[in-house]
Formats: C-alpha cells, structure tokens, sequence
C-alpha cells in the first residue's frame, strides 16, 4: 500500500501437527493499533482453540475474516505503521481461496471485531462468543443470538450460557436442519459441520487404519492388591490416585525397559524417543483429546494422579493449550468407568502402540492350585504397528505393566 509499509500477519502454526487452521474470532476491530503481545485472535487447530498474540505493533487491518480457514503460512492480517483507509478501500484484490468453513452459505461471515447484539447478525453473535461458550450453548441448545454478552465488547462468555434458558429442544447439539423430502423412509436428517479438531481426527484415524499393520494382544490382570493400595492411599492423602494414575505410572515404568514401544515409524526407519510422554485420551462433549503427560517415568505416582486431574480438567472445560496435547509417545484410552470390558483401540499415529483399559471388576477366576476365587480384574489391550513392534515384544511388555499392578508397591518406591 503506498505510503504505509505493513508487516504482514500469517496464520501461525500453533502445535507440530497443525496444518490449517479457523479464525474463531477476532479479538480485536479492523483498524485498531495493536501492541506487541496483545490477544489478537482466537484460532481453532486440529487440537484446541488458542489465542494468538501479535509478534509485532501496528494498526491492523484484517483481510481474513472470522470463520475463513487456511492453511498455516496463509495472509489473514496486516500490520501497517500508520492507520490506513476502511477496510473495503484497502481490501487485496485477491483474496483468501479458501472458503470459510463451518459457515452455512445463507449466512455471511461476520465482519471484523463485530460484537455481540441482537442487530449484529448470526455470524458475528457466533464469532463473539468465547469457545468454551460456544461448546455448552451447543451442548444445551441455546441460540447464541438470544443472549446478550458480559464480557468485554459484548462478547459471550460461559456464565451468559449458563443462565440461560434453552430455546431449541434437541440432542444436546447445535444443529441446522436439513430439509428432505416427506417420504422419506428415514425422515428429517441434520448435518453436522465437523471442526478442524474433529476433521483432523477423522483423518488420522482413517489414515491409521489404512496404513498402520496393526496387531492386538490382551491380557488380563489382578487389580486386588492395586485397589487395596488406592483404598489406602485415599485415607490418607486428599490428591489419592484413581486406577488409571496407576495405569500410566505402570506403563511408563514398561516403556523405561521396553524403548521400543515409545517410539515411531517414519521413512522407513525407527525413531526411538528419549523420554517417555504418556497422552491420556479424554472424550470433551465433541472431541476426543489426549493430553500428555511429560517424562512420566521420572514424575511419583502422586505428581502423576495431580498432573492428570489438572489436564482432564482443563480438556473438558476447554481451556486446555496445544503445548499440553503434543509430545505424546504413548497412548492410554480407559473405558472402563463405562463398563466396557475390553476393547481395541486405534493407534494414534505416528506412535507405535496404544493401550486400551477395560472395566475394573469383580470375577470368579482359577487360582494356581485349581481353586476358584473371587478377584478384582481388568483387561489390558495393547495394540501395536508391527513394522515397530513384533508379538514377543508386545507380550513382553504387557507382562512388564501386568507385573507393576499385580505388585503395586513398585509404583510407589
């Protein structure tokens, strides 16, 4: 632009895995001078919605409105050392080829640092209101143009959501309609638009299944002396470990003398990892997340159970960052709490192997010596990319986990 010289503003990659992303919201209007570090927009990746600071000062001038999705690299802003015309004046004669996603075509994208009011719109209502906001208005079928926001410039936070009264009556999802015909022998139908979070999951989860050699095994495990030992845990510390605490400590302690499950594929090679990072796979209202538990071999059983509940917590209230979900070496996947009691989990790519944990319960089992007994159980499935792992290997460490919760006084010493 003539006489202004502008730093330019792309969308950032903001975790390893991260290859396009949505602009959720802008949080601050077209035009405005921006200092460095000041919360610029919120951005959906594969992963989570995060905060983008600004690396630079400026007056902004947005080219990518909110709901535009690119990939990283993209032009969605500008920073120009001097205020610039209106947006329309200066706006690029070629703009992003990206369609916006998530944004039905009878309803325009919002216009830059719009703000939550019942004339502004459906789309600037939706881009105004913070993600955790968005997810429980969804889940408790509120339209967000009802509402009016708390927040700074009217946006929509959480507690607006809360106090709310539910205007549409369904199955716990914001949904559109889709029209079909009458005779339908299968009635109306709605369709979901999947979020980058979801859309990326499809994909690798599809892609792991297509081009990951897999293979299971499953062996069952004596949990008595472990839920002794959690009964008396919890007598006597407030932050007592669940089962699944116990889990990761036990498998952290395999992977220290197994390495070859904590690791990857990757051209035709074995990466093995230094350190030893267990994800826990938590189900939020519409994703599956796993946050990641850094050098779980070196952290105590208690540092595991605190550390876990923090990250679930954060996972399910939304407010979890991207640093917290990448790193991962291993994966764990519990069902049990709904009393599922085995099942074969999916790798997570480009990990080697991933643990399912089934439902911790009371069996009639054959001791040793022929006689019947009653014994708390559960059954362990790992699966694993067998261009990495072979059977023997496998066994082995599912036998070395096995003998950390048979034995559970190794997870505490």
């Amino acid at each position: 632009m003539p006489g202004s010289s502008a730093v330019s503003v792309a969308m950032p990659r903001l975790s390893d895995s991260m290859v396009e992303g949505t602009i959720v919201a802008w949080l601050q209007p077209d035009g405005a001078e921006i200092s460095r570090g000041a919360a610029l927009a919120e951005i959906e990746t594969d992963k989570a919605t995060m905060v983008y600071e600004a690396d630079d000062a400026g007056f902004l001038r947005i080219v990518a409105p909110a709901g535009t999705t690119m990939e990283v690299g993209g032009l969605i802003a500008e920073l120009h050392a001097a205020q610039v015309g209106s947006r329309e004046a200066s706006q690029p004669t070629s703009a992003p080829s990206r369609k916006p996603t998530g944004v039905a075509v009878d309803d325009p994208p919002p216009a830059p640092g719009a703000t939550a009011n019942r004339g502004g719109g459906d789309g600037a209502v939706v881009s105004s209101a913070s993600p955790v906001a968005r997810r429980l208005a969804a889940r408790l079928g509120i339209d967000l143009v009802t509402l009016s926001g708390s927040g700074p410039r009217g946006r929509i936070l959480k507690r607006d959501v809360a106090t709310a009264q539910p205007t549409v009556v369904g199955d716990g999802h914001a949904v559109r309609p889709t029209p079909s015909p009458a005779s339908t022998a299968k009635g109306a139908s709605v369709r979901r638009t999947l979020s980058n979070a979801q859309r990326t999951i499809a994909r690798r989860m599809a892609e792991a299944k297509a081009t990951v050699p897999e293979f299971s095994v499953a062996m069952d495990v004596d949990m008595t002396a472990a839920m002794e030992l959690r009964r008396r845990l919890k007598e006597e510390v407030s932050d007592h470990p669940s089962l699944n605490d116990m889990v990761v400590k036990a498998v952290a302690g395999g992977l220290r003398e197994h390495r070859n499950l904590n690791s990857s594929y990757r051209d035709d090679a074995i990466e093995l990892y230094e350190r030893i990072n267990v994800g826990i796979a938590v189900a939020t209202d519409d994703l599956l997340l796993v946050p990641t538990i850094t050098d779980a071999d070196r952290l105590s059983l208690g540092a595991i159970a605190l550390l876990s509940r923090e990250l679930v917590d954060r996972a399910r209230s939304g407010s979890i960052s991207a640093a917290e979900l990448d790193g991962g070496t291993f994966t764990i996947s519990n069902l049990g709490m709904f009393g599922v009691g085995s099942f074969t989990p999916v790798i997570n790519p480009p990990q080697a192997a991933i643990l399912g944990v089934g439902e911790v319960a009371r069996r009639a089992i054959v001791l040793e010596d022929g006689s019947l007994a009653v014994r708390t159980m559960t059954t362990l499935t790992l699966v694993c990319d067998h261009r990495v792992v072979y059977g023997a290997d496998a066994g082995r460490f599912l036998a070395e986990v096995k003998a950390n919760l048979e034995a559970p006084l190794r997870l505490v010493v």
